[in-house]
């Protein structure tokens, strides 16, 4: 099994999980991919490149950090194999840089709105939202943390094992008992898997939910997301596809048997509207929901959409 494909089969199973972190494993595999192909001919290569971008680009619908991420590394212009390789190996090596930079950074912003003494919920693992946790811990703020388990796949045992690491006291709850903790709770922090150009945000199921509650009891809800997770393709009227996965995660081989006739649904996220956000904190600066407008177009821009020349 090659890189390429190992990547691919890890990021569609859940093994790379959260949208940095997937991100990042696409461009190195799209780096690995260039590396090892054989040919002088500069056709062939970039018809072995675009099936690449495409195997990685298949494997999760809905984070936008994936194709912003494929699309960067496959800006590329080249009369000869060797310039094209050089560009990819930069490109990814360029992105992967930024990309761990950005997360610094929105650490060292976040970390401003979290006071000493708060208890911050989470859900899912983002390892934005918890670089902002680890650089107010890291500032001497005394906090707690409450973590989802964020079923089905119980990604908040990923944060919980970040947290447990970084030495932050943290509680374990059920995604349904979010509403009966709230009152402890003094802000939401959460990552994004895209955010649209209204500054909506599509994140791990149960997401929009929190976000009711932390509304109700007037908890401010913050988004931890690096500027490439913004979508360029919803300004120009296209819709984030929710991804659904197999009803396996949700019920067993032998429920499916006692019930033939049961329908599962289960997707892996839902969409929260800006209206329920405080600020999005990316490495720019904290921003409110309505400036996604400005990130899309200023800061990545519609030639994002084509900036992969060789994309067919």
């Amino acid at each position: 099994m090659t890189i390429l494909t190992e990547t691919a089969e890890k990021i569609k199973n859940m093994e790379i999980r959260g949208a940095g972190r997937i991100a990042r494993a696409a461009a190195l595999a799209l780096k690995e991919e260039a590396t090892s192909i054989d040919t002088d001919d500069i056709g062939e290569f970039n018809r072995r490149m675009n099936d690449a971008y495409e195997t990685l680009y298949n494997t999760r619908p809905t984070a936008v950090s994936l194709p912003n991420a494929l699309r960067l590394v496959m800006r590329y212009r080249a009369a000869t194999v060797e310039d094209a390789r050089k560009a990819i190996i930069s490109n990814a090596d360029n992105f992967i840089s930024n990309s761990q930079n950005a997360v610094k950074k929105i650490g060292q912003i976040g970390a401003k709105r979290i006071k000493d003494g708060d208890t911050i919920l989470t859900h899912c693992n983002s390892s934005a939202a918890a670089a902002i946790v680890e650089a107010a811990f890291k500032q001497g703020k005394n906090i707690n943390v409450i973590a989802t388990e964020t079923r089905p796949r119980q990604q908040g045992y990923v944060t919980v094992d970040i947290m447990q690491k970084i030495g932050v006291p943290t509680t374990l709850i059920l995604d349904s008992a979010v509403r009966y903790f709230m009152k402890d709770v003094d802000i939401v922090v959460v990552g994004a898997d895209a955010i649209t150009v209204n500054g909506s945000l599509i994140n791990k199921v149960g997401t929009s939910q929190i976000a009711l509650a932390a509304h109700e009891a007037r908890v401010n809800l913050i988004v931890a997301a690096e500027t490439y997770k913004f979508s360029p393709k919803t300004l120009l009227g296209d819709l984030v596809e929710i991804e659904e996965r197999d009803p396996s995660e949700v019920l067993s081989p032998e429920m499916h048997i006692k019930w033939p006739g049961l329908i599962v649904r289960n997707p892996a996220f839902d969409v929260t509207p800006h209206q329920y956000i405080d600020l999005i904190i990316t490495e720019l600066g904290a921003i409110p929901p309505e400036m996604a407008f400005w990130v899309i177009t200023e800061k990545l821009g519609l030639e994002l959409e084509d900036s992969a020349t060789n994309i067919k």
